[in-house]
């Protein structure tokens, strides 16, 4: 497992971890060469048992996949763990990297970091120009630090050390591995369980929360993953060419939004839910509008194959599959 050329995948169980191995499997990547760890393994807001870990299996790439995750409800009630375990996550295992001689480093971002009313799309020179969505501020107060973890390290040891950090802020992700539960789950998940058990005891109507006027942009899981390995496996100099040292970091996106509405419409319809749809608007919406500007990563070379009525088919199958296998007999599993 500690060969010079092993990768570790921090979050593999998480839905873009896990699509991560899966990209690098299918590149050819041999599993041997996999490093994963499970949260009850390696507690990555453990600082000595990172270093310890690193230490021990000495990768020689990173992909900073593992996070706190979760949709406005979780941030709202959990803000100090969002803020807190995210900060450690990135500073522990930045730092045990550098500590272990790993120059190759991708760490995973959100498009939280970017101002609660940036400009339409978002571009990457939009960080730090105004406040943030209150909402989901300490998750994305944690994933800015990230952000210039990276930067820092490369400034300071990039010439001495090869160090090479990269960032990608993706988009609002989904797809197979996401998280379905009732109330820490982001929108497309938490719709796809509700239109379903509506579905499923017949009933005349399925409330979302919010107006439904909110526009977001969402990108299937496997297209992030190929976009990770395609950014890591960048030539630096090509990467250079497109970043700036304090601005480093790359939007990955599908290009396109639409209101939370027509989303929840769509997903009525892949699920096959006949009721009617209504809105709560004294639910918070969050952000107006969020969709990412995604020329730096169209301009090296990447763009997003898999569309949304594509993607949200495919979601709804692994709600099906990952249902269907928690209601089976624990001897069966």
């Amino acid at each position: 497992m500690n060969t010079p050329d092993s990768i570790y995948v921090a979050g593999h169980r998480g839905m873009v971890g896990s699509a991560i191995v899966r990209r690098l499997l299918a590149a050819g990547h041999p599993a041997s060469r996999l490093l994963t760890r499970t949260h009850a393994e390696l507690n990555l807001t453990d600082q000595a048992a990172v270093r310890a870990f690193f230490a021990r299996t000495q990768p020689k790439q990173v992909y900073l996949a593992a996070a706190k995750v979760g949709g406005i409800h979780a941030n709202n009630v959990f803000p100090a763990d969002f803020i807190y375990q995210n900060l450690m996550i990135a500073a522990n295992v930045i730092e045990a990297a550098f500590c272990n001689g790993v120059q190759k480093l991708l760490f995973l971002g959100s498009s939280c970091i970017y101002p609660r009313l940036a400009p339409q799309p978002m571009s990457e020179q939009a960080l730090l120009t105004g406040p943030l969505e209150p909402t989901n501020e300490p998750y994305a107060v944690a994933k800015i630090a990230g952000i210039k973890l990276c930067e820092s390290y490369n400034r300071q040891f990039g010439a001495s050390h090869g160090v090479d950090y990269r960032c990608v802020m993706p988009t609002n992700l989904y797809g197979p591995g996401d998280n379905y539960h009732p109330d820490n789950s982001h929108v497309i998940p938490a719709l796809i369980r509700r239109f379903h058990e509506a579905k499923e005891i017949d009933a005349p109507e399925v409330a979302i929360w919010g107006s439904g006027a909110p526009l977001r942009e969402f990108l299937y899981v496997d297209d992030m993953a190929a976009a990770c390995v395609h950014v890591m496996n960048l030539p630096k100099a090509r990467y250079a060419q497109h970043t700036q040292p304090m601005l480093s970091h790359i939007n990955v996106g599908s290009g396109s939004d639409l209101s939370i509405a027509e989303l929840a419409h769509g997903i009525a319809r892949v699920v096959g839910f006949k009721g009617r749809i209504g809105f709560d608007a004294r639910k918070p919406d969050g952000a107006p509008r969020k969709l990412m500007n995604s020329d730096r990563l169209h301009s090296l070379g990447w763009r997003a194959q898999v569309d949304l009525p594509q993607g949200l088919a495919l979601t709804y199958q692994d709600f099906l599959q990952t249902t269907a296998l928690r209601q089976l007999p624990i001897a069966a599993l």
